[in-house]
């Protein structure tokens, strides 16, 4: 029992101080990073501590009706998304206390920023759709003050953009929510569905549409097209906040909550086959070839990794929807390679803004020269998003092309044509940001020069991390098959 309390320790710690942050003054700046350093890196070991300790034991933490519970539950879905989210945010925390000197209202930030990490985790944790729709409610409201940092007009529109998606994309999985209790799913998620087959049963229709409308509900949070406009717009935040948003926090959540709506409450065995499966295929490729072009048509750097995202978030949701261990095995193989990779790129924009103050490709003629940390790791997260063997995003698009062809749905064959037509897209707009950074035009030369080891050794770590994952890949493919079900 008390193992099970201490479950929710990582929730609402973080929740607890961040909220303290927000009343308390600290008058040195070096205080205060060493109250949000020890804050973050303690949560970040609890909830490590938690996840490799922890059996799936749930936690009621209280209940409204016999339907209605908040429950907490440590499974091996939970883990995954759990340890990825404590080890990035630990590495974005270090490189916010030099990125943030020069962005003001350090103090604030870090209040939400650290509040952000519980609510993630506390959706990480969820142990039923009633905990994880709170939380994915409670998401929103936690990162708003971070995308409108700035309190500018572009920061305002954007917050107002933000939170006008966020609160249709939740009405939406609220209709999902509603249904998946009265038919019996407010059940411990478990792999295959929770919904009662009796009350299924004559009504399958009906849950198919439901289905459909609370997957793009939670689409809204993964920018599937044409939910998308929000995650560009959102590039005015800060680069810390951006990169959480774009590979950690936000669209992962979204993707998160989408994988236990299929496989772990309506269950694909009432989804495959159907129109709907098919509609949101058909959408998810879509918006990959959109992500793809829009990011090759947009020369600002953070936003054009943006669409970047917004692509390679359907990647995912491809494989989420072929509705095959084989397929959920592959998105999530995609959504830790594509967090590393992302959040490297995104760091290493933010260090080029932040050292340069230059935003867009024709202004950063030569720099590779003058930041050739920054550019070294972009370089290696650049190869890996565009898939080049042996880098991590090829194993993870060969395992999405796989199990497309080993469904046998016929969309999905198309679906690999996607891939490759969006690999190349991926290839022209990374490639085409690296050769302007080190093959300049002759007498053209950026001045600049790579950030302290705060900006720098995160930097490293990641693109390190994305090398190790795709050289030595089979520890993470056996934790990722068990979560599948595949034996």
């Amino acid at each position: 029992m008390l193992d099970s309390v201490l479950t929710i320790i990582p929730v609402l710690f973080p929740v607890l101080t961040g909220a303290g942050l927000l009343t308390f003054r600290f008058k040195e700046r070096k205080t205060l990073y060493f109250w949000v350093a020890g804050i973050v890196i303690l949560n970040a070991l609890a909830a490590l501590l938690m996840i490799f300790t922890h059996g799936a034991e749930p936690f009621v933490l209280f209940s409204f009706t016999d339907t209605l519970a908040f429950v907490f539950r440590v499974d091996s879905l939970s883990a995954f998304f759990g340890t990825m989210v404590s080890i990035l945010w630990v590495l974005t925390t270090f490189y916010a206390f030099e990125y943030m000197k020069h962005e003001g209202h350090e103090q604030r930030f870090f209040a939400f920023f650290i509040m952000a990490f519980g609510v993630v985790l506390g959706l990480a944790f969820a142990g039923n759709m009633f905990t994880l729709y709170v939380f994915y409610e409670f998401l929103t409201l936690s990162t708003i003050p971070l995308v409108m940092h700035a309190m500018d007009g572009k920061a305002r529109h954007a917050g107002k953009t933000y939170i006008i998606y966020m609160m249709a994309g939740a009405s939406l999985a609220f209709i999902g929510f509603i249904f998946i209790c009265l038919y019996g799913g407010n059940e411990l998620f478990t792999l295959g569905g929770t919904l009662d087959p009796m009350l299924v049963k004559g009504n399958e229709e009906l849950l198919r549409f439901v289905f459909l409308l609370t997957f793009l509900g939670f689409g809204v949070k993964a920018a599937l097209f044409p939910f998308s406009h929000w995650l560009p717009a959102a590039s005015v935040a800060p680069t810390p906040v951006t990169a959480l948003l774009h590979a950690v926090a936000v669209v992962k959540s979204g993707i998160f909550a989408m994988i236990r709506l299929t496989y772990f409450s309506f269950g694909t065995e009432l989804i495959s086959g159907s129109w709907e499966q098919s509609f949101l295929l058909i959408l998810a490729m879509i918006t990959i070839l959109y992500g793809s072009i829009m990011a090759l048509r947009t020369p600002h750097i953070k936003r054009r990794f943006a669409y970047s995202t917004i692509s390679n978030l359907s990647y995912i949701i491809f494989g989420i929807l072929l509705c095959t261990p084989q397929g959920m095995s592959a998105a999530l193989l995609h959504l830790i390679y594509h967090a590393l990779i992302k959040i490297t790129l995104f760091f290493a924009a933010g260090a080029i803004l932040y050292k340069t103050h230059k935003e867009y490709i024709y202004e950063i003629g030569g720099l590779a020269r003058k930041m050739p940390i920054v550019f070294g790791c972009m370089a290696v997260a650049s190869f890996g998003l565009i898939g080049v063997p042996p880098f991590a995003g090829f194993f993870s698009k060969w395992a999405l092309a796989t199990a497309a062809v080993d469904s046998g749905n016929p969309l999905a064959y198309v679906g690999v044509m996607v891939l490759i037509l969006s690999a190349l897209l991926t290839a022209l707009y990374c490639i085409s940001l690296l050769v302007k950074a080190y093959f300049p035009p002759k007498g053209e030369q950026a001045e600049g020069h790579d950030p302290n080891w705060l900006m720098c050794a995160p930097l490293i770590i990641l693109s390190a991390a994305t090398i190790l994952v795709a050289l030595y890949p089979q520890p993470l493919l056996q934790a990722i098959n068990l979560i599948a079900g595949i034996s």
